[in-house]
């Protein structure tokens, strides 16, 4: 995708934005949860990737650099998806933040962890216009071409034979159906679009080669340019293979025209696949809520297999944990597969049976507790005097240029019940906190204090509860390096 946790627009963050951005980070949990998670989540007897592989697809999820430390996340990852993209390790920002510098150690982690577990990687994305570091955009117009087939081809060659696929160009078009006017259209004109495939082909013949973007799931003025530039390219012998459909929906907005959509750019000749699928909801979610989810996920699968030409399905993020919906769009979340601890919820059980398994996993029947991210703290419930006999804090961050999330889950390793509690830490400097979510935070730079909310106080001995904070940072994104609950510092 193409969203990160910065985008607020409609479509996914830059896939960071989608992360990811596309696009947040994952929470950590313990051994004890990924086991009782790994048999919950294969429940229906087997997994999400074997069935889709036997209709002939893939399922697929989107990870970044700081999931790879959630055990409770990869163990999900690994067991039940067989397509990863990246958040946002392989964008411009990322790989080539100076004029001719490049970083591919990000990207390069994701890519070893997915051959580690037998997964594919679709690489996201070479050319776009968020996420883009501020020299591209500064360059005179004249250097713009040579700026972005040098970034192409170096990118592709470095990962040349190792990545099923890439989005060349990402988000390319406004609502009304129009080009963006970025740097590169402002420096070549429409063309830069052929010149960024012909480029990644030449570095790679063997990576399927897409265009991606959002809300062009539906028929539309945008899904239309989309397609008329489509059957352009592909009158001009232009190497296309396929285009992604971002499908990042708002619960019960699944376009009732999908499949149709779908089905005419396959006629054109390219594959479609949906790239980073997730469904908001207005929070807190209601058991109703978690139906109309299920219904709709059940709905994009099945579009997606009845069109030949579709390939695959991803979803955007593992579990609502890491999902980027909170910190982009207020007072929404819950989007994914898998609640805040990466439990199946009744989407999960929906998209077995759409791939022709039979799900016995049980559904949420309770809606999984989550609250949109913040900048005003919370009401807060008052800790009481009880102090914590142990405790244990996991936490992952996700940064990028100027901003981070930071997710934290933590666990009363004690043998008594918590009853109200503050978690005590110090930001790196530089770190402000600017929403945050599951608990009140003050102040936000320095040793901040999070205060547990009205319905997360009590923590059971072996209980655990997740919490985090989005932030704004100045070149240090460094995790806190202690945390002290109720006055114990929690080993992590």
């Amino acid at each position: 995708m193409s969203i990160d946790p910065r985008r607020t627009r409609r479509g996914a963050p830059g896939r960071a934005r989608k992360g990811l951005l596309a696009g947040a980070a994952a929470l950590a949990a313990g051994a004890l949860l990924v086991t009782g998670l790994s048999a919950q989540a294969g429940a229906a007897g087997t997994s999400l990737k074997a069935l889709a592989e036997a209709k002939g697809i893939y399922f697929g999820t989107a990870l970044t650099q700081g999931n790879l430390s959630n055990s409770a996340l990869t163990a999900v990852a690994s067991s039940q998806f067989d397509m990863v993209t990246p958040g946002n390790e392989m964008k411009w920002d990322t790989t080539e933040p100076s004029n001719g510098t490049y970083n591919f150690g990000p990207g390069d982690q994701i890519l070893s962890y997915a051959q580690a577990n037998g997964m594919r990687v679709r690489g996201h994305n070479l050319v776009w216009d968020s996420q883009l570091p501020s020299w591209v955009s500064s360059l005179p117009s004249n250097q713009v071409q040579a700026a972005m087939e040098s970034h192409i081809t170096t990118e592709v060659t470095h990962y040349k034979g190792k990545l099923y696929a890439w989005d060349v160009v990402n988000e390319p078009f406004n609502e009304d159906g129009s080009l963006k006017q970025d740097a590169f259209y402002k420096g070549m004109g429409s063309g830069y679009i052929a010149d960024a495939l012909r480029t990644a082909h030449a570095a790679d013949p063997t990576a399927k080669l897409y265009l991606n973007d959002y809300n062009i799931e539906g028929t539309g003025a945008k899904s239309n340019g989309m397609y008329s530039l489509v059957q352009s390219l592909k009158s001009q012998g232009v190497p296309i293979d396929g285009v992604g459909f971002e499908s990042h929906f708002i619960l019960g907005q699944v376009p009732s025209t999908m499949q149709a959509n779908m089905q005419r750019f396959a006629a054109l000749g390219v594959n479609v696949a949906v790239t980073e699928l997730d469904d908001r909801i207005q929070l807190p979610a209601t058991s109703a809520n978690l139906a109309q989810q299920a219904s709709d996920y059940a709905t994009v699968v099945n579009d997606c297999l009845a069109v030949s030409g579709c390939v695959g399905v991803s979803q955007w993020g593992v579990g609502d944990a890491d999902s980027w919906i909170p910190g982009a769009f207020s007072g929404q979340g819950a989007a994914t597969m898998y609640d805040n601890n990466y439990q199946p919820k009744p989407a999960y059980n929906a998209v077995v049976t759409a791939l022709g398994g039979s799900s016995t996993a049980p559904p949420t029947t309770t809606p999984p507790t989550t609250t949109p991210p913040t900048t005003t703290p919370p009401t807060t419930a008052p800790p009481s005097t009880g102090a914590a006999g142990s405790c244990r804090v996991t936490d992952a961050v996700n940064a990028w240029n100027t901003g981070l999330t930071e997710n934290i889950t933590v666990t009363n390793t004690g043998s008594t019940a918590v009853n109200g509690w503050s978690l005590v830490f110090t930001l790196a400097g530089g770190q402000t906190i600017t929403s945050g979510w599951n608990a009140g935070y003050t102040p936000s730079t320095g040793r901040v204090t999070a205060t547990n909310l009205s319905y997360n106080g009590t923590l059971a001995a072996g209980a655990s509860t997740s919490i985090g904070f989005q932030a704004t940072h100045t070149g240090n994104a460094a995790a806190p390096s202690s945390f002290t609950l109720n006055g114990v510092t929690c080993t992590g």
